[in-house]
């Protein structure tokens, strides 16, 4: 167990820091209002490695683990957490075709993506299939060297923007043995996507459906062999799910900095805010989260690094812990700053609004809770 970083460990999450603070932070508000996917930062942020963080080397990859990459989302999302959980998206999907691909597939596609010259999608929900995610309906019909593929994807983040889309389809019969996983070119004829979605929060990333219409994908173009696409999915999201509370966790970082620097500016009563007992309760209690959160987050991210038999309920519990944490902690540095907080130009109601979503994707937090309970159950036995 570690509760400490080493020396190379405080370089990656400083690095990263400091690259939110200067190229991200500095336009966050803007590319929320003004919906823009920053994909010339990203691009900036991959050339600090950012972009294949724990692909393999001989493609380009950092070749980091999952606890330094669980260190880089966090401080990326301190600037933005929108474009960190993009950035960790597209990490995700590189890394189903570098563990699963075979050596042409990772040498034809890996080198780019690391370099973010290409982006990646992720393609898994389906209208009629969320939580229930082997429900999927998306059919993949073999035609001789190709699968003809017709279906939609829901909620696709970065679609219509990216260039490749890593998706799960249906080439055998029902329930989760009949899925399987291929990447397909976005410009492939047949694909087509629907109108940016209007949400809540994470507008400087798309959100669009992805339909299929007879499209044409070459079966080399799939990742192992027939039937193990929903085995695929879930171990993406595996480290996904830390990533995403990862970026809970930097988003709320900054949301409690923004509350102690305004409490310190702030008077009532002839007194400053931070002068006012149960509002320092409060802070501390923030803080004492976000700690807690932090080091269940790095147990977990060292469990899959090593490989340990309970690594995946430890991610959905650090998911569902983590992500639930953040969005309070940002919840209460809103209403810390009274009136201010609900105003734009204080940044706060927007990391309210981005960390909401991450309460639901990679998996709802009730799934989460599925999940781990399944495996206690079982254990008990």
């Amino acid at each position: 167990m570690q509760f400490a970083l080493n020396e190379d460990q405080i370089a990656v999450r400083d690095m990263a820091r400091a690259f939110a603070a200067s190229r991200i932070a500095p336009h966050a508000l803007e590319w929320d209002e003004k919906k823009h996917f920053p994909v010339d930062v990203m691009r900036e942020a991959a050339g600090l490695g950012i972009g294949g963080i724990y692909i393999k080397d001989d493609v380009g990859g950092s070749a980091m683990t999952r606890f330094d990459a669980a260190l880089i989302f966090e401080a990326l999302a301190t600037g933005c957490p929108t474009t960190s959980a993009f950035i960790s998206i597209h990490n995700m999907a590189s890394w189903m075709i570098d563990a699963y691909g075979n050596d042409a597939q990772r040498h034809k596609w890996l080198p780019k993506l690391c370099t973010m010259e290409l982006i990646a999608s992720y393609c898994l929900t389906e209208p009629g299939a969320g939580s229930d995610a082997a429900a999927l309906r998306t059919r993949a019909v073999r035609d001789g060297d190709h699968y003809v593929l017709n279906g939609q994807k829901q909620f696709i983040s970065g679609a219509g923007s990216t260039d490749l889309l890593v998706a799960m389809v249906r080439t055998g019969g029902e329930g989760p043995s009949g899925v399987s996983t291929v990447v397909i070119d976005g410009k492939t004829p047949g694909v087509s996507f629907g109108a940016n979605e209007r949400k809540m929060g994470w507008n400087a990333q798309p959100t669009r459906a992805v339909v299929f219409e007879n499209a044409r994908v070459p079966v080399a173009n799939r990742l192992g062999e027939e039937g193990i696409g929903f085995k695929i999915a879930m171990a993406g999201l595996d480290g996904g799910r830390l990533n995403i509370a990862a970026c809970s966790l930097g988003g709320a970082q900054t949301a409690l900095d923004k509350a102690l620097a305004y409490m310190k500016d702030r008077k009532a009563f002839g007194k400053r805010l931070d002068e006012f007992q149960a509002l320092q309760f409060k802070i501390a209690d923030m803080a004492t989260e976000l700690e807690a959160a932090r080091t269940f987050l790095w147990r977990a991210a060292a469990a899959l690094d090593r490989k340990d038999a309970d690594a995946s309920m430890l991610c959905a519990m650090a998911k569902r812990f983590g992500t639930d944490v953040g969005f309070e902690v940002a919840n209460q540095a809103l209403q810390l700053h009274g009136g201010y907080g609900y105003l734009s130009e204080y940044g706060v109601e927007k990391i309210v609004r981005d960390l909401r979503v991450h309460q639901i994707l990679e998996g709802t937090n009730e799934i989460m809770r599925l999940i781990v309970s399944r495996k206690l159950i079982e254990g008990a036995r």
